[in-house]
C-alpha cells in the first residue's frame, strides 16, 4: 500500500473491463457497518455524456469554492498539489465510480429502516474500494466537490442517499504528474498505551 498515489491524469487508450469495476465494488462492500446496515450504493458510470454532466457540475462547485468558500490558508495548502478548478480527470477516466450513503435501509427483508454509523461504515467502504483499485493495478483519486447534491440528480438516486465521495478509475496516463509528498513516520501516527 506504501506504494500507493493519487492521480489526476488517467490513459484514455487503457480500458478498464467492467468486471474489474464489479470486482473492486464487491471488495469494498465487505465492509462492516453499523447493525449490518451495508448504507452504500457505488454507481459505476462510462458513459461519455453522464461524465460530462458530472464535470460541469463538479467544476462549477469547484470555481464556487476557489473563488468564495476555501480561506486563504487552505487555497495556499491546495497550491502545494497544483489542484485547480479544471477537472478533466472526470471525463478522461474510464470510469467514474459515485459512492453514496444511504440515510435510511431500504432493503426489503429489513427490521427497521434505520441506519447507524453511516460515515463511518461508508469511509470503512471507501477505503476498502480503494485498496481494491490499488491491487488491481489501477488509480483513482478522492474528489469531494462541495456541495454533491448535483451527483445525486444527475445520476437520478432517490432522496435518501446522498453523495460521499467522487472516484474517477482508470490507469495512470504515460508521464503522468504525481504530487512529491511525503507520509508522516510512524513514530507521528502511531502511539502504543497512551
Amino acid at each position: 500500500m506504501a506504494s500507493r498515489r493519487s492521480v489526476r491524469e488517467f490513459s484514455p487508450m487503457r480500458p478498464v473491463p467492467r468486471e474489474l469495476i464489479e470486482a473492486c465494488v464487491a471488495a469494498a462492500a465487505t465492509a462492516p457497518s453499523g447493525a449490518n446496515k451495508q448504507p452504500w450504493t457505488f454507481v459505476a458510470v462510462s458513459d461519455p455524456a453522464i461524465k460530462r454532466e458530472i464535470r460541469i457540475g463538479a467544476e462549477a462547485e469547484e470555481r464556487k469554492f476557489y473563488e468564495e468558500r476555501a480561506n486563504d490558508d487552505w487555497l495556499a495548502d491546495l497550491g502545494l498539489l497544483g489542484t485547480s478548478p479544471s477537472k478533466p480527470f472526470i471525463e478522461d477516466a474510464p470510469w467514474v465510480v459515485v459512492l453514496f450513503k444511504k440515510m435510511r435501509d431500504d432493503r426489503a427483508e429489513r427490521v427497521s429502516d434505520q441506519v447507524y454509523y453511516v460515515n463511518e461504515s461508508v469511509g470503512i467502504a471507501a477505503g476498502l474500494f480503494i485498496a481494491a483499485i490499488h491491487q488491481a493495478g489501477l488509480a483513482t483519486l478522492t474528489h469531494t466537490p462541495s456541495p454533491m447534491q448535483f451527483l445525486a440528480t444527475i445520476l437520478r438516486r432517490p432522496d435518501y442517499e446522498r453523495p460521499y465521495l467522487l472516484l474517477p478509475v482508470g490507469y495512470p496516463a504515460d508521464g503522468c504528474q504525481v504530487p512529491d509528498i511525503q507520509r508522516r513516520p510512524l513514530g507521528e501516527v502511531l502511539v502504543f498505551d497512551r
